[in-house]
Formats: C-alpha cells, sequence, structure tokens
C-alpha cells in the first residue's frame, strides 16, 4: 500500500496539495524505455522476473516507443556513432522524462577508453540517476529506479519552466 502524501486530515476528508497527488502518480507509474546495447541489458531482464520483479514499483510496462515512455534507462556501451540515435530518442520522450545511466560503461565509458566510444551519455543528454557496476545487479538497477521515483515524487510541477531547467536544456543545445 502506496504512502498518502502530507496533508490535513479529519473525519471523512484529506486535504493536500496537487504536486504531491501529482508527484506520487508519476512515480508509480513510471513507463521504462530500456535502451540496451551489452551485459547490463542483461541485468535489467532479470529485474523483469519473478525474482526481482521491477513491476512491484510501478514500472511493469516497458515501452519501446519513445513517444509513450519517460525513463530513459541507457544500459551498456554506447558508441559514438550511436550519441545521435540516443539523443533523437531522448528529445521523441514525452515531459516529463528521466534518464538512468546504467553501468559503467553509460557513465563513464567503463574500459573501453577509444576513440569510437562515447565517454558517458551525460556528453549528450543530462543525466538523473547513475548506477554504477560492470555490470550492476538487479538490485542496484531497482535502487536506481527508486531513486527516480524519489525524484518524481518530490519534483516540482513548475519545475520543468524555470530558467535553470532551460539552461541545463540549452548547455545540451536541446530546445
Amino acid at each position: 500500500m502506496v504512502e498518502a502524501p502530507e496533508g490535513l486530515e479529519g473525519a471523512g476528508f484529506f486535504a493536500t496539495s496537487l504536486d504531491k497527488v501529482i508527484g506520487m502518480a508519476r512515480s508509480y507509474s513510471l513507463w521504462p524505455l530500456p535502451f540496451a546495447t551489452s551485459c547490463c541489458g542483461i541485468e535489467f531482464m532479470a529485474t523483469m522476473g519473478s525474482h526481482y520483479d521491477i513491476s512491484r514499483f510501478g514500472s511493469e510496462r516497458p515501452s519501446f516507443s519513445p513517444r509513450q515512455a519517460d525513463l530513459l534507462m541507457v544500459m551498456g556501451t554506447i558508441a559514438k556513432k550511436m550519441g545521435p540515435i540516443v539523443k533523437q530518442v531522448y528529445l521523441q520522450m514525452a515531459e516529463p522524462r528521466w534518464v538512468i545511466a546504467v553501468g559503467a560503461c553509460a557513465s563513464s565509458g567503463g574500459i573501453f577508453d577509444t576513440y569510437s566510444v562515447l565517454q558517458g551519455i551525460d556528453r549528450i543528454i543530462p543525466v538523473d540517476v547513475y548506477v554504477p557496476g560492470c555490470p550492476p545487479r538487479p538490485e542496484q538497477i531497482l535502487d536506481g529506479l527508486m531513486q527516480i521515483q524519489e525524484l518524481a515524487r518530490n519534483e516540482s510541477l513548475r519545475r520543468r519552466n524555470t530558467s535553470e531547467y532551460s539552461a541545463l536544456l540549452e548547455s545540451y543545445n536541446i530546445q
């Protein structure tokens, strides 16, 4: 059972802010888009199984269409040629959108310090949560998901309209 947001309770009524209700609804209805290219994708598949069961966290519907997703999970090695595709997928996602970089390769290029591997997806899109490991365990992926849930739960409805958010997107050449 989900905890009720902060509010005022009385006999037959409960009052809270709209931000808290929408944040609670968003945090338990994330639609992840898995962008898996290597071994981290296999660990993500384990989170979908019955032993770890990502559906307990409200993310049981992986979306393979960016227009229907709000959480981009980049897992594995991203070649520089794939960078524009990752950015295009990010731009096609609905707002609000969040990004998790799963594993060492998506976070920092991992062991592949070569000319062809992107040294972290944060060079092309903003990242909200980094999940460490090579590859990370399913428990770590679930922990990253819970951190995204916390961000979604506590995010103001107007944060994405602020000048700070616009400046962040501008630093990535995103309009």
